[in-house]
């Protein structure tokens, strides 16, 4: 048996997931054309490298058919109920930042926090007769942090792409995304309330708790986070 380590299969994240483990001493690359998500791991032995999206990777830690995995920590977070009980964070990364945020149309001016958006959503409720509609694809985040903050009347509807497009086209009042520089949100009008920051995300190495750690696993875990220098959870 091995240790399997999931990486985000192509993209910056992919790089640069290569790039952190190299400057430590563990090469990682892709193998085959460039179209097939195969890899190899070099300066270790007993890891294997498991290409996935990194929307692939919170559940694959989660079924335990991966040891290891790098992905947003907001995405294990959303997907994952009670994720510390499944997951354990070794480690930030430092890199694919981005900001989970509720933004509301720029001529709300009326609307700058969390109370503001309740107050707007029980009176378009009245006004319309249905719930304001928040467009987003991070449901169980966006829904704990409002409950949370006390918002009510609203309704969340997915959006998988595009979700700064929404208000504009008329299928949402607001939405909840991530964001990095903002001008994606300015250039759709939008702006962000001043407490609307749910989670701050970037790329991080998790451990599931649900894998198979026989000796083998455990022995390579040791030397990879030896090489890697962290410390790793009683498992």
């Amino acid at each position: 048996m091995s240790l399997k380590i999931g990486v985000p299969s192509k993209g910056r994240l992919m790089e640069n997931t290569f790039q952190w483990f190299g400057e430590r001493g563990v090469a990682m690359r892709q193998t085959g054309n460039g179209r097939e998500y195969s890899g190899a791991v070099e300066g270790i032995d007993g890891v294997d490298l498991v290409l996935l999206s990194a929307g692939e990777i919170p559940r694959e830690l989660a079924a335990g058919r991966i040891h290891l995995g790098v992905t947003g920590s907001d995405l294990v977070r959303d997907k994952l109920a009670d994720w510390q009980a499944q997951v354990a964070e070794l480690a930030p990364l430092g890199f694919g930042h981005a900001d989970l945020i509720i933004a509301v149309p720029a001529v709300w001016i009326d609307v700058d926090t969390l109370d503001d958006l309740d107050a707007a959503a029980a009176a378009f409720r009245a006004a319309h007769g249905f719930r304001l509609r928040i467009a987003t694809k991070y449901h169980r985040l966006v829904r704990d942090f409002l409950t949370t903050h006390g918002v009510a009347d609203y309704q969340l509807v997915d959006s998988q792409g595009a979700t700064e497009g929404t208000v504009k086209n008329l299928t949402a009042e607001a939405i909840a995304d991530i964001t990095s520089s903002g001008e994606t949100l300015r250039a759709n009008h939008l702006k962000v309330l001043s407490d609307g920051l749910i989670h701050q995300s970037q790329a991080t190495l998790f451990l599931s708790r649900a894998a198979v750690w026989d000796a083998p696993e455990r022995a390579a875990l040791t030397l990879l986070s030896s090489r890697l220098g962290l410390s790793v959870p009683q498992l």
